[in-house]
């Protein structure tokens, strides 16, 4: 695997000011292609930084970095380990949906999950799906696409 992930079969690497300002960030596949094995998870762009005060800055100023979503393999410990041991080019990472809101991620994650039915089939390494969102965490642009299907 390349260390790109890919979205729509090609490989998705912008430089940080070229992902648009409205994702938040993204719902993904991780596929073992040895064992077959997938997992479904999300991941943001940014987190949240403070700088700190110095002679300059009179206050700590909250702000927003980029994630390690670059480098990002997943949050299964089955993945992990074998990136630890050195197998990450087993690995294809693909990009599912971008959210436009912490709660479009939740929810579009939980979707794939629950339509896949990730807790009933064994190739799927997710071992649960914890979810807990508010209708008014749903960007109203999401509700708009998911109207639109």
């Amino acid at each position: 695997m390349s260390q790109d992930w890919l979205y729509e079969g090609k490989p998705y690497d912008p430089k940080f000011e070229d992902i648009p300002q409205e994702y938040v960030g993204f719902v993904y596949q991780i596929t073992d292609n040895e064992t077959g094995e997938i997992y479904i998870g999300q991941k943001r762009f940014r987190k949240p930084k403070t700088l700190p005060i110095t002679k300059t800055r009179k206050r700590r100023v909250k702000t927003r970095v980029e994630s390690d979503w670059r480098t990002y393999h997943g949050s299964s410990q089955v993945i992990k380990e074998n990136i630890v041991a050195g197998c990450s080019d087993r690995y294809t990472r693909e990009i599912l949906r971008f959210g436009y809101s912490k709660g479009d991620l939740s929810y579009l994650e939980m979707l794939e999950q629950v339509e896949r039915k990730v807790l009933f089939d064994p190739k799927y390494l997710n071992g649960i799906i914890n979810v807990r969102i508010h209708q008014k965490h749903i960007s109203e642009k999401l509700k708009e696409e998911l109207n639109d299907h």
